[in-house]
């Protein structure tokens, strides 16, 4: 069941993130200071009490014309059921429901199976940060998807996020 995240999903999220992203993961003091910052950034989880909670979770910052993916995650056990996709779903809805005319996002360039989940979407890469990832320099590929509706040649819609 999809459902808005709650703050006692905090400990959860805290514990995933370190399964999910080793030597980038959140704290639980980050995802205090993400919550805080409701009503501008937005977050869902996937939650099913059958298989242990939440499997899954996503969200993003939306304060204008382009929106930003801020993290998407499934954990292990529940890699290859469709929910990376229903995340990215969700986010793009709120985004264009938000007024956003694109939606951006960074992920790892050692990323393969994000990267094949943002192409495989219409996310286009537009820049490359080298070494963006610590420790390992590991680069940070940008990447940008128009919404429904907009237009590509639109100025919020060019270029890399400030």
């Amino acid at each position: 069941m999809l459902r808005e995240l709650r703050w006692t999903d905090i400990p959860r999220l805290a514990a995933l993130e370190r399964e999910a992203f080793a030597d980038d993961a959140w704290t639980e003091q980050t995802w205090w200071a993400e919550l805080a910052e409701r009503p501008r950034r937005d977050y869902v989880v996937w939650d099913d009490p059958s298989r242990g909670g939440v499997l899954a979770y996503a969200g993003i910052d939306a304060a204008g014309d382009v929106a930003d993916v801020m993290t998407v995650a499934v954990t292990p056990d529940a890699r290859g059921l469709g929910l990376g996709r229903r995340m990215l779903d969700e986010l793009v809805d709120r985004a264009h429901a938000r007024g956003a005319e694109a939606l951006l996002l960074e992920v790892r360039a050692d990323n393969a199976a994000a990267r094949a989940l943002y192409d495989r979407n219409g996310f286009e890469t537009i820049s490359v940060r080298r070494r963006y990832y610590q420790p390992g320099g590991v680069d940070a590929l940008v990447m940008r998807r128009h919404l429904p509706g907009t237009r590509p040649d639109h100025p919020a819609t060019q270029g890399e996020p400030a």
